[in-house]
């Protein structure tokens, strides 16, 4: 009869703000057969767990090794007190996603990419964009704020929790407000009328669009895809080669928009309750 096991390789590390950590190897019958690597969440807190590695050596793949590691995991985080578990699961690692639902883990959200030419895009005819000012910029935070916070929220996450991670989400974002550097806050105008926002930065050697909107009235326009091509523009003119971004499952005409553009998945962001 195989057994398997996970077997802790470190005692339990206690981080800043009570955040906990756990390297194991992963054993059938006491033989090592991979690893894997659980903490609690640094943006969630204590209350939710994350499996930062989970890898199974390939002579002991498909073979339920990963799921029943998985599965230990849950345990553990249980005994952690967590109520909620989530993983980042690469668009290339198949096998792990298919795992990842089998076990009830639901995707939130899921980071796209595009390579960039050396042309940037023009916007359509009677578009153009300019800065944000600062009298825009505080109203404009707020929506954001707000909105993220809903989007949290209907993927699963409590609203008491959603609220105090988007506050220290947008104040280490945005130390500076509107002059925060290596971050882009602009508007989009079609003949003459605002009609949408975006914020671009750098992240993680590529450029980033962190918040694009269609103001409400004007959806459904085109005008969604001329922001992209915005940003676009803006990381090649700033020298970035590659341009990325977080896009919440369930919100199909963004997903459709930019996959029209060409973006591809690199990385699913998955949750499960474990009460």
């Amino acid at each position: 009869m195989m057994t398997t096991t996970l077997r802790p390789t470190e005692p339990l590390q206690r981080e800043a703000h009570g955040a906990l950590s756990r390297h194991y190897t992963v054993c059938v019958n006491s033989r090592p057969v991979g690893a894997i690597h659980l903490a609690t969440h640094p943006a969630f807190g204590p209350s939710v767990a994350q499996i930062r590695e989970l890898g199974i050596d390939e002579p002991d793949r498909r073979r339920g090794r990963g799921t029943v590691a998985a599965l230990a995991a849950e345990e553990v985080a249980r005994g952690w007190g967590c109520r909620r578990i989530e993983a980042a699961v690469p668009a290339a690692a198949e096998a792990a996603l298919r795992l990842a639902t089998a076990l009830g883990y639901v995707v939130r959200s899921r980071n796209m990419e595009k390579p960039l030419g050396d042309t940037p895009p023009a916007l359509p005819a009677g578009s153009r964009s300019r800065p944000m000012t600062e009298a825009e910029f505080a109203p404009w935070l707020e929506r954001g704020k707000e909105a993220y916070v809903r989007d949290l929220i209907d993927r699963g996450v409590p609203e008491a929790e959603a609220r105090a991670k988007a506050e220290p989400d947008h104040a280490t974002a945005l130390r500076g407000g509107l002059a925060t550097e290596g971050k882009v806050f602009s508007v989009l105008e079609h003949e003459g009328t605002q009609v949408g926002t975006l914020w671009l930065a750098a992240r993680d050697g590529i450029a980033f669009v962190y918040d694009v909107e269609a103001d409400e009235g004007y959806r459904g326009r085109g005008h969604g895809r001329a922001l992209m091509l915005l940003a676009e523009a803006q990381a090649i003119a700033a020298g970035r080669t590659r341009i990325g971004l977080n896009v919440f499952a369930g919100n199909t005409p963004a997903e459709r928009l930019y996959e029209s553009l060409g973006y591809e998945t690199t990385t699913y962001h998955v949750y499960k309750s474990l009460v």
